[in-house]
């Protein structure tokens, strides 16, 4: 008992100092991992594999807690599951190497003798597949290390009530050096578990409770084994229905898992992480009761009804919201612009403000009495009824100023060199440009002075940041 208690505090203090030392060479080498666009080193995984292994494989080689046969087994295929991890953190190897890589060790793990052949493959494909669906609760700050440590707990009582005193420490000591990661794993998580972490903490949880559960029989060994992965399953289950009917890979990360869901609700963070946990502790308690036998089977049927109307309830929340299609259309309009095509936009924008600009300038019609010509508002364009001889009473006023620049009655300056020019009796506003003026010597946009800058005469570049914001955000 003693040896138990310093066992557990020598492997918290370890992990939660090795943790935090390996924080800053991850950050260094790149191996990070990104939650909610910021980077966070994947430097827990190493530390709960190197802590786990370095004080069980103390004790087994001292004699002080031997780990057996088949506890040794599984720690050595557990640092092999661990190792190919970490290649695929820092070298990104392709989806179907953890689950190929999972698959040899967990057919070397199951015990043959209690399961039988046929029973011993199956439980080797739920192995490798638990394993990799453990991967997928990495996607939230503290949910993989507070699912893992509650359900090594409970695999390790279960572990107790069959005398297996080796599986019991091996999942006593991952369940102490979680707990140390967990301290640099809350949200806002400092340091992530990463893939070589995850992998290697659920591969000893499925395996180990395989082997505490081998010769309980088939029917009954399989309901407690959802009872104790009950989170797990139900998260794998919802991202592949969720993206089975969206018609999406399977590969492709998306923010479709449960915690995404849940703060799509509106949880914060830490309680969508605390939610979950509470659920894998209610399925481990069933779980555990049952093994012992102090519920009957009825209890983890309905942990699985509970866990299947979850799961019907999460796939209807919506993960992302659509831009608006006019978003979408600028978005791609300004990334083929800054691809090469920026000349013929310039164009097609000069063309339409031509156009509007016509429009804006077409012919007015002069109040009733006046001679009934159109006059066009520009510079030195005079209204119905005035010649160029007319004299100044022909009209309502005349031209102040004669000089080099005229001014009519209006107040626009005249043309040029022309002093006596006839006074004028309507003249049409000038128009006001609207929106982005194009430059045709140099072809590029610039606006019309006394015009207030909007949003369509943004730059490309700042106009596309603005609109990606909008974007729906995706997950690795």
């Amino acid at each position: 008992m003693l040896y138990g208690i310093v066992v557990a505090i020598t492997a918290l203090l370890l992990s939660a100092l090795l943790a935090a030392a390996l924080r800053g060479p991850a950050l260094r080498l790149g191996a990070v991992g990104r939650r909610r666009q910021r980077a966070v080193p994947l430097s827990g995984g190493i530390a709960v594999l190197l802590v786990t292994a370095l004080v069980t494989g103390v004790g087994d080689w001292t004699g002080v807690a031997p780990l057996g046969s088949g506890a040794g087994r599984m720690l050595v295929a557990g640092v092999w599951v661990g190792a190919l991890g970490l290649l695929v953190d820092h070298c990104r190897l392709r989806w179907w190497v953890p689950l190929a890589g999972t698959a040899p060790a967990a057919l070397v793990v199951v015990p043959y003798a209690e399961t039988g052949p046929w029973a011993g493959l199956l439980a080797a494909g739920w192995i490798a597949c638990v394993t990799v669906a453990f991967r997928g609760l990495d996607h939230a700050d503290g949910l993989a290390g507070s699912v893992a440590v509650v359900t090594a707990f409970g695999v390790a009582a279960c572990a107790a009530v069959e005398l297996m005193d080796g599986v019991a420490v091996l999942l006593s000591v991952l369940a102490a050096a979680l707990t140390g990661f967990l301290m640099h794993n809350w949200h806002p998580a400092r340091v992530a578990l990463g893939a070589g972490g995850a992998l290697f903490a659920g591969f000893l949880l499925a395996s180990a409770a395989v082997f505490v559960r081998a010769g309980h029989g088939l029917d009954a060994s399989a309901w407690v084994l959802f009872a104790l992965t009950a989170v797990v399953c139900a998260d794998a289950v919802l991202v592949v229905l969720s993206r089975c009917l969206a018609r999406r890979p399977l590969p492709r990360g998306r923010p479709d898992h449960l915690a995404h869901r849940l703060r799509r609700l509106g949880l914060a963070p830490r309680a969508a992480t605390v939610l979950l946990g509470a659920g894998a502790l209610a399925g481990v308690t069933v779980a555990v009761l049952t093994h012992a036998g102090h519920a009957s089977q009825g209890g983890v049927r309905w942990v699985a009804a509970v866990t299947v109307v979850v799961v019907l309830a999460l796939v209807r929340v919506p993960v992302s919201t659509a831009a608006p299609e006019s978003a979408r259309t600028t978005v791609r309009a300004t990334v083929r612009t800054h691809a090469g095509t920026a000349a013929s936009r310039t164009t097609a924008t000069a063309r339409a403000t031509a156009r509007a600009t016509a429009r804006a300038t077409a012919t007015v019609r002069t109040p009733a009495g006046a001679a009934g010509r159109a006059v066009k508002g520009s510079y030195g364009r005079t209204a119905a009824g005035a010649g160029p001889g007319a004299g100044p009473a022909a009209g309502s006023g005349a031209v102040k100023g004669a000089g080099p620049r005229g001014r009519s009655q209006a107040g626009r300056p005249g043309r040029p060199g022309q002093p006596g020019r006839s006074p004028v009796t309507a003249t049409a506003p000038r128009p006001r440009s609207v929106g982005p003026v194009a430059d045709p010597p140099r072809g590029r946009l610039r606006r019309a002075p006394g015009v207030p800058r909007s949003r369509s005469s943004e730059e490309p570049p700042a106009r596309a940041r603005r609109l990606a914001r909008q974007l729906p955000f995706r997950s690795p």
